[in-house]
């Protein structure tokens, strides 16, 4: 029987099939214009609901999955760094398809394409907008109307974010085995030839820089209520693509092989559950700019962008709901953007949602 255990690993979610997914603090982009990439500025710390029986909302114990803290307004991203096997991985926000807007669902489509394509998608910035855009991932609080979620269903249920990662078809995946032990061959042969001793094999393009895991702590005593909850909303625009997949859908397993549910908590509710100190508050986007640190932009002329769907397109951002965004904004200097081309933990609880 397959494993479909999902663990953490650090901060890294390792799911069934080699997929790892990581949550990276950000710089909120403004509301208006394209823009480069924003940098990372290290991991959310990810916790397993199961740890906290006695703190975490009785409906967290049902749905179980992992909780990690997150500021009003704060912007994150999905890094897929350390997947080390073709994946499907469908990617949920409040229950809506972050990438064609339907409904989640336990079945991949292509028409339209309801996931990403791992190792290939290095990672997600936010919701497909087309064009070769994404509309940053945003947290907001449920109740507004201004989640993803609300917007796209009118109602606002579930919040956080869900995960369902697929694996190729057995005999798909040793095909690709076999052209990986093949290229590796290749690569090999090809250093011998030039009369080198060594080198190393092709690696996918690092990670922005995490912070490191926060330690686990203890839960308190407090009786379970219930909790902030968050879900994610949308700000700015940019320059990023969600890959249209080359393989038939057919080549991928019919059912999932893991799954997660995501909880998103405020920074006070995430210290009375988990009796941690959540992470500083964002960094101030203009002073990091001014001080010259890099933004990045991510070009594959051989890739094709999914189009856009109308039930994202029609999105608004939080702006609209929160008011305009205050924080000053520098425009990156062209030369700061720079261009890109384990043992596991116990098991997550997964619950019914």
């Amino acid at each position: 029987m397959a494993d479909t255990t999902v663990r953490i690993d650090g901060n890294t979610l390792r799911l069934p099939g080699g997929v790892a997914v990581r949550f990276v603090r950000t710089l909120r982009l403004p509301e208006t214009g394209t823009h480069a990439l924003p940098p990372g500025l290290g991991e959310f710390p990810v916790r397993r609901v199961a740890d906290y029986p006695d703190t975490v909302p009785e409906a967290w114990r049902a749905r179980g999955g992992v909780m990690l803290p997150v500021y009003l307004r704060e912007a994150m991203w999905l890094s897929f760094a350390g997947t080390t096997e073709p994946a499907a991985l469908q990617v949920g926000v409040g229950k809506v398809c972050a990438v064609s807007g339907r409904p989640w669902s336990d079945r991949l489509s292509r028409e339209p394409q309801n996931y990403v394509v791992l190792p290939r998608q290095p990672w997600l910035d936010g919701i497909n907008s087309g064009k070769g855009t994404v509309r940053q991932f945003v947290a907001v609080p449920l109740g507004l109307g201004a989640t993803v979620e609300g917007q796209v269903t009118g109602e606002e249920v579930w919040g956080g974010v869900q995960l369902q990662s697929f694996p190729l078809k057995d005999a798909e995946l040793a095909r690709w085995r076999e052209e990986e032990r093949r290229r590796a061959e290749q690569v090999v042969r090809s250093v011998k030839t030039a009369g080198a001793y060594g080198a190393a094999m092709p690696m996918a393009a690092p990670p922005a820089p995490g912070a490191a895991p926060a330690p686990a702590a203890a839960a308190g005593a407090a009786r379970p209520r219930a909790a902030a909850a968050m879900g994610l909303g949308v700000g700015g625009s940019m320059r990023q693509e969600v890959y249209r997949d080359d393989r038939s859908v057919r080549d991928w397993a019919r059912k999932p092989a893991g799954r997660v549910f995501v909880h998103l908590v405020t920074p006070p509710e995430w210290r009375r559950i988990t009796g941690e100190a959540p992470p500083p508050s964002p960094v101030d986007r203009a002073a990091y700019t001014r001080a010259g640190l890099p933004w990045y932009d991510y070009y594959d002329q051989d890739s094709e962008d999914l189009a856009p769907t109308d039930a994202l397109g029609a999105v608004q951002p939080v702006g609209d709901w929160l008011g305009d965004d205050h924080d000053p904004w520098q425009e990156p200097t062209p030369h700061q953007v720079k261009p890109l081309k384990d043992t596991p933990g116990k098991p997550i609880e997964d619950g019914d949602w």
